[in-house]
């Protein structure tokens, strides 16, 4: 019974001291394995939070701290929050096209932009020079046709010196019942002859118009040749007034007026000049402007 005894401790013995302490270690080995496994993803886990937790700029930290994390952080939200401001030089090279942009870049200072509207500005009149010439050649044109077509060969016209803007106008025919007519017959003179020059903006302003030759008296003819007609002013000239009626009006006025030509001795041979007659019309305009246009006597011329 006692051997039996002794045997069966040294079986648990030999269990415990054989077995268990292999089973413990094997255990213990891996429950370490598992722990240290466990401690590492714990310890990375809370490394994270730490990081997540604690603020920019902390001890052992190479980020920048709070200061210059809100400086890097602000220009990356500048263009998001605020549109983009142009350029000085972009905004003169923008404001090139209205009349208010190109004030704006003249003031903004010399540059490309301000060159360029610089540039523009000088081709505006260059442009309305050019169109104001083709619409004044094309009436003119069209005046020379409808004179040639004349049937009762009232006036005839010649270029002077080639020229479309300066014509020379002979009147060949006032009222026959007039003294003027008269004259004419007796002094052998086939015509009365003028001398148009016609403005940059015509038809819109109205030719100068003067007397050449013979030297006339009275009939609203005043010295140099002028000639005293409201029409023939910027206030009385319209744009449909054509070269023929402005002539066949000349004419009722020379024989209203009882126009004569001039026999008087040494007189009758000075002829009229184009400066006396510009100063004349200039003076007359002034005082019809002053006190009106109202007919004169026919003392007055």
């Amino acid at each position: 019974m006692a051997t039996l005894l002794r045997k069966i401790g040294l079986i648990r013995l030999h269990n415990r001291d054989t077995e268990d302490p292999k089973h413990h270690h094997n255990h213990r080995g891996g429950g370490g394995q598992q722990s240290a496994s466990l401690r590492g993803k714990s310890g990375t886990k809370s490394s994270s939070h730490k990081q997540q937790q604690h603020p920019p700029g902390g001890a052992g930290d190479s980020s920048p701290g709070p200061g210059k994390g809100k400086g890097k952080r602000a220009p990356e939200l500048a263009p998001r929050d605020k549109p983009p401001q142009p350029a000085a030089g972009a905004a003169g090279a923008a404001g090139a096209g209205g009349p208010r942009d190109q004030a704006a870049g003249a003031r903004a200072g010399p540059g490309p932009a301000g060159a360029a509207a610089a540039a523009g500005g000088s081709l505006v009149p260059a442009a309305r020079q050019q169109h104001c010439t083709q619409v004044r050649s094309r009436r003119l044109m069209k005046e020379l046709q409808d004179i040639a077509r004349l049937s009762d060969r009232f006036i005839s016209v010649e270029l002077v010196d080639e020229s479309l803007f300066d014509w020379n106008v002979k009147l060949h025919q006032v009222d026959k019942d007039s003294v003027l007519w008269q004259d004419m017959k007796e002094t052998n003179t086939e015509f009365i002859l003028l001398n148009l020059t016609f403005p940059d903006n015509f038809p819109f302003s109205p030719p100068f118009m003067r007397v050449l030759s013979p030297r006339l008296e009275n009939g609203y003819v005043l010295d140099g040749g002028a000639i005293c007609m409201e029409l023939l002013t910027p206030r009385g000239w319209s744009s449909a007034y054509t070269v023929e009626a402005v002539m066949r009006q000349f004419a009722a006025s020379l024989v209203k007026g009882q126009g004569r030509i001039c026999r008087k001795a040494g007189k009758s041979k000075k002829s009229f000049s184009r400066k006396e007659a510009e100063a004349t019309f200039k003076s007359l305009v002034k005082t019809h402007e002053k006190y009106g246009w109202v007919t004169p006597p026919v003392s007055d011329g």
